[in-house]
């Protein structure tokens, strides 16, 4: 304490009026973009923290102004994993997106890397196709494809009729590795080419391990579109409950005269859960994937 007394008093340093202002702009502008930011987050943070809450209150207060759970009911849980045909739901769920997911991008990866770096006559014109295919709205074909698949094939009440059609490609998905193979310098595959590769084993020891960050984002962009489709399952799988899907499931806990809205929201953190954690643990390449696409035309 006698040190710190004994200690000479040094006058600060003046500050000048302008770099007081710069200060002052600065900490505003902090405040300002964090207030945007934090603002933002709750938006879009806020209905799943409903959703959550509402699914561990009671029947009862499911349906009243509270947002605070008066007891935690856990076991609505349990309910809805116990609920008849919740489980056959999330497996016909998990092979309708896993499947579908690796069919579009076996199948994807091929078409976008001829696009990308063969030259060939006829090149712009197929790109042209591949463009005007995602603008097609699947509501335009539903009737042809329902009656060939039901029809034809009689394969009306399956998920099949939604997993084969992607062995053929998707058209946003070669779009978008046709972008990120542009942004793979040319130097790279005639290297390969000079060393005797052909162009399958270019595709698979060069490109491939390349496109990593675009391929994920691809797989991650169908796997949560399969996940959370609707009007396909809807269209042919509604007459047979062994092949719903968890996003048409989710109808059954609605009643004529009444909903059990805490269950019912129960169900949907299960659905949306693994959609979330695949997100989280894929970020960075989902990120990447999609930022480094677009940069050559």
């Amino acid at each position: 304490m006698t040190d710190v007394l004994d200690r000479p008093v040094t006058p600060s340093t003046p500050v000048a009026p302008g770099e007081r202002t710069a200060r002052r702009t600065a900490v505003l502008e902090w405040i300002a973009v964090h207030s945007l930011g934090v603002a933002a987050a709750l938006f879009f943070t806020l209905p799943f923290v409903f959703v959550f809450l509402t699914s561990l209150m009671s029947d009862a207060q499911a349906l009243s102004r509270d947002l605070v759970p008066h007891t935690w009911e856990w076991g609505n849980y349990r309910k809805v994993f116990a609920t008849p045909g919740f489980l056959t739901w999330w497996r016909n769920t998990l092979i309708y997106a896993g499947a579908g997911t690796a069919l579009t991008v076996v199948s994807s990866v091929p078409v976008a890397y001829a696009l990308a770096k063969f030259r060939f006559r006829g090149r712009n014109l197929c790109l042209m196709l591949v463009i005007s295919m995602m603008m097609l709205p699947p509501q335009v074909v539903i009737i042809p494809m329902y009656l060939f698949w039901a029809k034809q094939l009689d394969l009306s009440g399956t998920l099949w009729p939604l997993i084969v059609p992607m062995a053929f490609g998707d058209a946003f998905s070669v779009f978008l590795l046709r972008q990120f193979l542009l942004t793979i310098p040319d130097e790279y595959l005639d290297a390969a080419r000079v060393d005797g590769c052909g162009e399958l084993r270019t595709l698979l020891r060069v490109v491939l391990p390349m496109a990593r960050p675009g391929i994920a984002a691809v797989a991650l962009f169908q796997f949560f579109s399969a996940w959370n489709d609707y009007f396909g399952p809807q269209i042919y799988a509604s007459d047979n409950p062994g092949a719903w899907t968890l996003s048409y499931g989710l109808e059954s806990f609605k009643g004529a005269h009444h909903t059990d809205w805490n269950l019912t929201m129960a169900a949907t953190v299960l659905v949306m859960a693994p959609v979330i954690l695949v997100f989280f643990f894929a970020q960075k390449a989902f990120v990447r994937g999609v930022t480094l696409t677009g940069v050559k035309g």
